[in-house]
């Protein structure tokens, strides 16, 4: 197994932030595997979803529309809404695994890999890299 944790500077606002250059990076010349994104935090998620037509914009709509920052949430503590912040991981897991083959990832034509950061509180993201060779 080979694993590498990287650093997101996500910025003050909510976010997807395209991961698939550094996950490319990470599993270049590996053979065939598995790779597992995963980021470590109670507030962000891993999705896989087109990026650049405006797919990624719907998406934070929509989580905006899902899960308001309002003041509706028993979880109350950091920025107004923060508790949206909390119940994010339950609609964008906080992991996801791509296959690669022969050292590639294998996603589709239009696939990236995304981290979902609703959380303006948090700036910075750990998300963990790990290659499993298969």
């Amino acid at each position: 197994m080979k694993t590498e944790v990287v650093v997101v500077r996500t910025g003050p606002s909510r976010s997807a932030t395209d991961l698939t250059g550094e996950a490319s990076e990470f599993v270049r010349g590996d053979g065939n595997g598995l790779l597992n994104v995963f980021v470590p935090h109670a507030t962000a998620g891993v999705a896989v979803i087109e990026t650049g037509a405006g797919s990624d914009h719907d998406l934070m709509e929509i989580l905006e529309d899902l899960i308001p920052h309002e003041d509706r949430y028993r979880h109350r503590h950091g920025s107004f809404g923060h508790g949206a912040d909390h119940v994010l991981p339950g609609l964008v897991a906080p992991s996801t695994t791509i296959p690669v083959i022969e050292g590639r990832l294998a996603l589709g034509t239009w696939q990236s890999i995304v981290l979902i950061d609703t959380n303006v509180d948090n700036q910075e993201r750990r998300v963990r890299f790990t290659f499993l060779p298969g």
